[in-house]
C-alpha cells in the first residue's frame, strides 16, 4: 500500500522566531490521522531566526535526530555536550531517563533551516547519550547513504531502535532502489528538489508511506534531496 502526503497537508505552526511544519501531530497541531509512522513520531522542518533558538527544556525516552540544511545550530545539554552543527552534520541525541537541552541559530544574521525527528526507542529508560556525525554531499550522491542505524553500521550514528535511516542527494538520470523486507514498512521525505517515487511525482516536504510492498523506487530527480526511513 502506498500513501502520499503533500507538504500543504502538515501542520504548521508561525510563532514569529520560529517557522515550523509539522509531519505529525506536534504541540498544538493535532491530527489523528497523522500520529507517526510506525515508531517515527515526528519530522519538524523547522526555520529559526537569527539570535534565536529553544531555551532549555527537558526530553525523556526518545530518539532525537536534528539533519540541518542550511545555516548551523548550536546544541547544549546537561550531559556536557556543546556543539555547532551544520549541512552534512547528523546528530543523534537519546534522551533516555531525562535530558535537558537547548538549541539555537548559531548566526545573529543568518536563519538556520532543518530537520528535528523523533524515533521512539524500542526500550524505555536507557541511560541517556549523545553523537554526531559527518556525511560529505559525495557519499550520498547518487546513492542510499545510511545515517542512522540500531548497529552503527556503515559510521551511521546509532539509535535504540531497529530502524534505519538513509540519505540521498539525486539528480538527472541517477536512480536508487530500497528492497522492502515484507515485515518492514518506509517512509519517504522530500528534503528538496522533486523526484518520482514508484512512478509518483514528488517535490519539497512531500512523502510516502509505504507498507506491504516490495521495493521503493526514486528516479528522475532535479536536485533532490532525500531522507528514507526503513521501519519495523
Amino acid at each position: 500500500m502506498i500513501d502520499v502526503r503533500r507538504a500543504s497537508e502538515r501542520g504548521h505552526a508561525q510563532h514569529g522566531w520560529l517557522d515550523s511544519f509539522h509531519s505529525f501531530s506536534f504541540a498544538d497541531y493535532y491530527d489523528p490521522e497523522h500520529m507517526g509512522f510506525g515508531p517515527l513520531r515526528v519530522i519538524n522542518e523547522d526555520r529559526v531566526r537569527p539570535g534565536k533558538g529553544f531555551g532549555t527544556h527537558g526530553h525523556r525516552d526518545m530518539e532525537i535526530i536534528s539533519y540541518v540544511l542550511e545555516g548551523g545550530l548550536t546544541h547544549k545539554d546537561s550531559m556536557g555536550n556543546g556543539s555547532t552543527i551544520r549541512p552534512g552534520d547528523v546528530q543523534r541525541m537519546s534522551a533516555g531517563t531525562g535530558v535537558m537541552h537547548s538549541e539555537s541559530n548559531a548566526s545573529d544574521s543568518d536563519p538556520v533551516h532543518f530537520l528535528q525527528i523523533w524515533i521512539e526507542p524500542n526500550r524505555r529508560g536507557v541511560k541517556p547519550g549523545y553523537e554526531e556525525k559527518r556525511f560529505e554531499a559525495d557519499s550520498k550522491r547518487g546513492r542510499l547513504r545510511l545515517i542512522a542505524s540500531p548497529d552503527g553500521a556503515e559510521g551511521s550514528v546509532t539509535l535504540n531502535q531497529d530502524a534505519r535511516l538513509y540519505a540521498a542527494l539525486l539528480d538527472g538520470g541517477e536512480a536508487v532502489e530500497h528492497a522492502m523486507a515484507p515485515d518492514r514498512r518506509v517512509y519517504l521525505h522530500v528534503v528538496r528538489g522533486e523526484i518520482e517515487a514508484n512512478g509518483q511525482a514528488l517535490g519539497p516536504g512531500d512523502a510516502m508511506k509505504l507498507t506491504r510492498e516490495s521495493r521503493i523506487q526514486l528516479a528522475h530527480a532535479r536536485a533532490a534531496e532525500v531522507l528514507l526511513f526503513d521501519l519495523p
